[in-house]
């Protein structure tokens, strides 16, 4: 790979971080080319985008654009790294817990998530990754904790109403 090739491959990595606020850095040197493919599948399936790129290039992507910000990432690459991109947090840890379980393997090794400017280092928060709230969920659930008190109120009243009416009756 020349210079030219090298400098479009930051390029293309640099627009991907500063389009997404989420990445996962995956370590997939252990799986097959069937599995690989069938990996990019489910991605491309669940509005994931998955990237190959060489460490050496992701490290220099993430130094020009905010060298302090993503300056914890660094020591996870290493190895075989796949980036997967995305707007919900939590989908490539999904897509990872999913795969994992349906090819009977601990493979993709999750080495590091950033996510909205936290980073999660190591395989072992795979699970947790899986759990995070989006933002539509968190919205919901305030909607509902504000709807709660009236529907109570509500249902107080209407039932304070039936038993007023069958009374008069």
């Amino acid at each position: 790979m020349n210079k030219q090739e090298k400098n479009e491959v930051i390029e293309v990595l640099k627009e991907k971080f500063g389009q997404y606020n989420n990445f996962y850095i995956t370590n997939t040197e252990s799986l097959s080319v069937e599995q690989i493919s069938t990996l990019r599948r489910i991605c491309f399936d669940k509005k994931v985008e998955m990237k190959v790129a060489k460490n050496t290039l992701i490290r220099k992507a993430l130094e020009q654009l905010d060298e302090s910000r993503y300056a914890s990432t660094f020591e996870s690459l290493n190895g075989v790294t796949a980036l997967m991109f995305s707007e919900n947090p939590k989908q490539p840890a999904v897509i990872l817990s999913d795969f994992r379980k349906g090819a009977n393997t601990d493979k993709p090794v999750l080495k590091a998530a950033f996510i909205d400017g936290d980073v999660f280092v190591g395989d072992n928060t795979l699970k947790s990754l899986t759990q995070i709230k989006t933002k539509n969920e968190l919205i919901g659930e305030v909607i509902g904790l504000l709807q709660s008190p009236a529907k109570r109120v509500l249902a107080g009243l209407l039932h304070h109403h039936e038993k007023q009416a069958t009374a008069a009756e």
